[in-house]
C-alpha cells in the first residue's frame, strides 16, 4: 500500500472524528501522522513489515498509531475508523468534499436532518432547508450547491501525482515480466492533464500477451473489468482507478502511442489530415486508402512525418494550434524540466512547513538547484502560524547570515504574504521591503464578486514589493474552484508592472491552467514555476508544474526560474 493511500485513510479518520466532536489532541495525532507519512522517502508498509524497524521511529507516529498502521497495511482499515464509520455513513467523507462543508457544519446537518447523501443535501439546499438553522443562510445553501456541482464534475477523476504513481509502480512490475521489451504509459497523463479518469499502458515485447495476465495477477488489482487476447481492464488500489493495459505489436506501436495518447480533438484533427491526404490512421499504423499499405506505425515520429508535420509533444495535442504550427515549423522549443535553476516558493517550520530553512536548502542543492526562495506564510494565516513584520525581518537576518555562512546555495528571504480583501499587503511595506522576494496570494473570500476581486488584485499588483502574483486563481483541483476575475486586465496590467505570474507545481493546484498561461504570456506575462512545498519531498513536485508550461506553450525564456543565479538576481523587479 502507498504511502499516500495510508496518509488518507488516517487524514478520513481525523476528519471523522472531528465531524464527532472528539478531542482536539486526537484529531492532531492522526493528522499529523498523516503529513508526516505523506512526505516519508520510504514506504511506510514495507517498515511496518520488517521486525528489525520501528515505525515510531518516524516523528509524529506514536504507539497508537503504530498499531493503526500495522492495521491498515494487514486489511486496509483499522479499528478507529471502522468504529466511525459506524456512528457516521460513508457518504460523511463525501460531505467533507464539498467547498463550503467543513466538519462542523456536516455535524449540524447530520444531527438536524440525518442527511446522509449529496441528493439529500442537495435537496435540503434547493428548499431552503438550510436556512431554518442558525448561521446557515442562503449564500451558504448558494455555495454548497455550486460546490456539489463541481464536486460531480471531477467525480470519478484522479490527481496527476496520483495516477504517476500507480503508472510508475506497474511500469516497473511489468517490465520484469519475460519477454516484454517497453511498457509506456499514454493518455490523458502523458498529455499531462491536471487531473485523469483512467490509466493506459502500452507493452510491447514477445511477452506482452503473458503481462496481461501478471497484470490481472497484481495484488493491487481489483475488480478485474476484462482480459481479453490484447486487453486487461480492471480497478487499481484503494481509490479504483481503472487501468487498461493494451499487449501492441512492434510495428504498430508508435501508430498506438499516438492514438491512445490522444486527446479526441486532436486524433479526429489528424485523421481528417491523412484523408485528404488518401491516408487512414488508425490505433495499428498509418496506411494508404487505395492499396491498404503501411506507410508508417513504428514510431510516432514516423507517423507525424508521413502527414507533413514534425513530431508534437504529447502535451500541446488538445487541438488548440498546434497542428497548424507543425506544418508550418512553429511549434515552440518547449521548455525542459532540466532547465530549471531554482524555487521560488517553499514554506518551513516557521509557518505550516515541516523542516527547517537549512533542511529544504540542503534538499534543494541535491536537485541541482542554485537558488531558492524560501517564502513562509505571512500574520493572516494565524492557523499557518504565519509571520508578522518583527517574524519576517527577523528571518531575513537569518537568511543574510545563512548566504554568508556558504552552503553552495543561494536563498531569498521571501513571504508569500496574503493579499487582504481590499488588495492591501498583510504586512506593512517596511517590512516587506527587509525582504527579497514576496509572492503575493489570496486565501481568504474568495467569493467576492468579479469585478471587486480584480479591483483587489489589482491593488495588490501596486505593492513596490511585490515580485510574484500566487498560484493565480486560487483553484484546488477536484475541490474548490478558482475565484473569478477579468484575468486579462490583471494580466496586461502585471506585464505592464513586471510582476511575474506563478505556476504553482502542487498537484493539488496546478495553478495556472494551460488556457491561461496561453492568455497570459500573450500579454506579455513572464512566470514562474514553484512547488509551494511544505516538505523536502514536495521539492520533486516541480516536473508536474512543468509540464503545466508546457502544455501552455512556454520556453525556456518565458519562465525567469531557468535564468542562472546572478542572472536572476539581477533581474528581480527589487535591486
Amino acid at each position: 500500500m502507498e504511502n499516500i493511500e495510508i496518509a488518507r485513510l488516517l487524514a478520513e479518520t481525523a476528519d471523522l472524528m472531528e465531524i464527532g466532536g472528539e478531542d482536539g489532541f486526537r484529531i492532531r495525532s492522526y493528522r499529523n501522522a498523516a503529513s508526516a507519512i505523506e512526505g516519508y522517502p520510504e514506504q511506510i508498509a514495507g517498515i511496518v513489515a520488517d521486525p528489525a524497524r520501528k515505525v515510531t521511529d518516524i516523528a509524529g507516529i506514536g504507539k497508537g498509531i503504530a498499531e493503526a498502521l500495522k492495521e491498515i497495511v494487514a486489511r486496509g482499515s483499522f479499528a478507529r475508523r471502522d468504529e466511525m464509520l459506524e456512528r457516521y455513513p460513508p457518504t460523511a467523507l463525501e460531505m467533507l468534499r464539498i467547498q463550503g462543508l467543513g466538519p462542523k457544519t456536516v455535524r449540524t446537518l447530520w444531527e438536524h436532518f440525518r442527511v446522509s447523501t449529496l441528493e439529500d443535501l442537495e435537496r435540503l439546499c434547493q428548499e431552503h432547508k438550510l436556512q431554518d438553522l442558525p448561521r446557515m443562510g442562503a449564500k451558504l445553501e448558494e455555495k454548497i450547491l455550486k460546490g456539489i456541482s463541481h464536486y460531480r464534475q471531477g467525480a470519478g477523476r484522479f490527481l496527476v501525482n496520483y495516477a504517476a504513481a500507480a503508472a510508475a509502480e506497474l511500469v516497473t512490475y511489468l517490465a520484469e515480466g519475460p519477454g516484454v521489451e517497453l511498457v509506456t504509459p499514454a493518455g490523458s497523463l502523458r498529455r499531462a492533464r491536471e487531473t485523469v479518469g483512467d490509466l493506459d499502458l502500452l507493452v510491447t515485447g514477445e511477452g506482452a500477451p503473458a503481462a496481461l495476465g501478471r497484470f490481472v495477477a497484481h495484488p493491487r488489482v481489483h475488480d478485474v473489468l476484462g482480459h481479453g487476447a490484447n486487453k486487461a481492464s480492471a480497478r487499481f488500489g484503494l481509490e479504483g482507478l481503472q487501468v487498461d493495459v493494451r499487449a501492441v505489436p512492434r510495428e504498430s506501436f508508435g501508430a498506438a502511442l499516438q492514438y491512445f495518447s490522444g486527446s479526441k480533438e486532436h486524433n479526429v484533427a489528424l485523421r481528417q489530415r491523412a484523408q485528404k491526404m488518401g491516408l487512414t490512421l488508425n490505433e495499428y499504423g498509418l496506411f494508404r486508402v487505395d492499396d491498404e499499405s503501411r506507410v508508417a506505425g513504428e514510431t510516432e515520429e514516423e507517423v507525424y512525418a508521413a502527414l507533413g508535420l514534425a513530431w508534437i509533444a504529447p502535451e500541446l495535442r488538445e487541438n488548440q494550434g498546434e497542428i497548424e504550427a507543425a506544418a508550418s515549423g512553429g511549434l515552440p522549443e518547449l521548455i525542459e524540466p532540466g532547465a530549471m535553476r531554482g524555487d521560488l516558493h517553499m514554506h518551513t517550520r516557521e509557518s505550516d512547513g515541516r523542516a527547517t530553512l537549512e533542511e529544504m536548502a540542503e534538499a534543494a542543492k541535491a536537485m541541482g538547484y542554485e537558488y531558492i526562495a524560501v517564502t513562509d506564510h505571512s500574520k493572516a494565516l494565524a492557523m499557518a502560524n504565519g509571520l508578522d513584520e518583527r517574524r519576517a525581518v527577523e528571518f531575513a537576518a537569518q537568511v543574510r547570515e545563512f548566504n554568508k555562512e556558504g552552503h553552495g546555495i543561494r536563498v531569498f528571504s521571501g513571504l508569500e504574504c496574503d493579499i487582504l480583501r481590499d488588495g492591501r499587503m498583510d504586512l506593512s511595506e517596511d517590512a516587506l521591503a527587509e525582504l527579497d522576494f514576496v509572492v503575493a496570494s489570496v486565501h481568504g473570500y474568495m467569493n467576492l464578486e468579479t469585478a471587486a476581486m480584480t479591483d483587489r488584485l489589482l491593488r495588490a499588483m501596486e505593492s513596490p514589493s511585490v515580485q510574484v502574483l500566487g498560484h493565480p486563481t486560487g483553484r484546488v483541483l477536484l475541490h474548490r474552484e478558482g475565484y473569478t476575475y477579468d484575468f486579462d486586465r490583471v494580466a496586461a496590467d502585471a506585464a505592464r508592472r513586471g510582476i511575474w505570474m506563478e505556476i504553482n507545481a502542487s498537484p493539488e493546484r496546478l495553478d495556472l491552467s494551460a488556457a491561461l498561461i496561453r492568455r497570459a504570456k500573450a500579454a506579455g506575462v513572464k512566470f514562474t514555476i514553484s512547488t509551494d512545498a511544505h516538505h523536502p519531498k514536495h521539492l520533486a513536485n516541480m516536473k508536474y508544474g512543468v509540464a503545466m508550461a508546457r502544455r501552455g506553450w512556454l520556453t525556456r525564456e518565458d519562465v525567469m526560474n531557468t535564468r542562472p543565479a546572478a542572472e536572476f538576481a539581477a533581474a528581480k523587479r527589487r535591486a
